[in-house]
């Protein structure tokens, strides 16, 4: 995670931001949106900017439109990247928030989502998120996972996925170019018993669908293009 992709052109954090509520859930103050009454859930893994970027929060909504009780856990517990802090830049900080912690403050939350009756959980990560969601893949805690940008996920962590598992990349991503993402399928095409889609959008950076420019269209067209595919790939697994 070292690739500047993965901090620039970062969001105006709004802890007041989409239409749902924060509450706690497994210990983790957690964004919100959606009825229980739905029975599947959906925890959206944020990227190093954390559960108060508006762009993910908008997307958590549009997920749980579709009909999922989606939750976005703030698992760096009100420390998120900030780029303004130049005493800690992210190499420092990302000593304080490793991805294998946030597996583990994941499982809490997963149990807090079966106890309240929802008895289907998926899993969705950006960038720093993406390594937590494939470790729950790995583990069988969840029922299919969607990677967006991905950071830090390896071939090997791709072939211990034991859950349909949905890769979307960037054709301009230097945190995991498309080089990787094309082994990352060619792991999964020798895993029959692992549905996956893999798929590399063109023209677009690390990080595009939640941290895009709303004035651009095309910005927007690419992200809403991912969360599209991200929603179809959800709504045919986490059921």
């Amino acid at each position: 995670m070292s690739g500047h992709q993965c901090t620039e052109n970062p969001p105006k954090l709004d802890p007041n931001s989409g239409s749902g509520h924060v509450e706690k859930l497994g210990g983790l103050d957690s964004y919100i949106s959606g009825s229980t009454h739905s029975k599947l859930a959906v925890v959206l893994v944020s990227h190093v900017f954390g559960y108060e970027t508006p762009q993910l929060r908008k997307l958590a909504d549009k997920v749980a439109e579709a009909g999922f009780y989606a939750v976005v856990p703030d698992f760096f517990h009100g420390d998120p990247y900030n780029p303004a802090n130049e005493d800690r830049p992210l190499p420092i900080w990302i000593k304080d928030h490793p991805q294998d912690k946030g597996f583990e403050d994941s499982k809490p939350v997963v149990e807090a989502l079966k106890n309240k009756g929802l008895t289907t959980v998926g899993a969705v990560g950006f960038c720093w998120g993406a390594k937590v969601a494939v470790e729950l893949a790995k583990q069988e805690l969840v029922k299919a996972v969607v990677l967006l940008h991905p950071s830090r996920v390896t071939v090997d962590d791709i072939n211990g996925v034991k859950v349909p598992i949905s890769v979307l990349g960037a054709e301009y991503d230097q945190v995991t170019p498309p080089e990787l993402v094309k082994q990352f399928q060619n792991v999964l095409a020798t895993k029959p018993e692992v549905k996956s889609f893999v798929k590399i959008f063109p023209r677009v950076k690390h990080g595009w669908t939640v941290r895009y420019d709303p004035n651009d269209p095309s910005e927007v067209e690419a992200a809403e293009e991912a969360h599209k595919d991200m929603l179809v790939w959800l709504t045919n697994h986490v059921k």
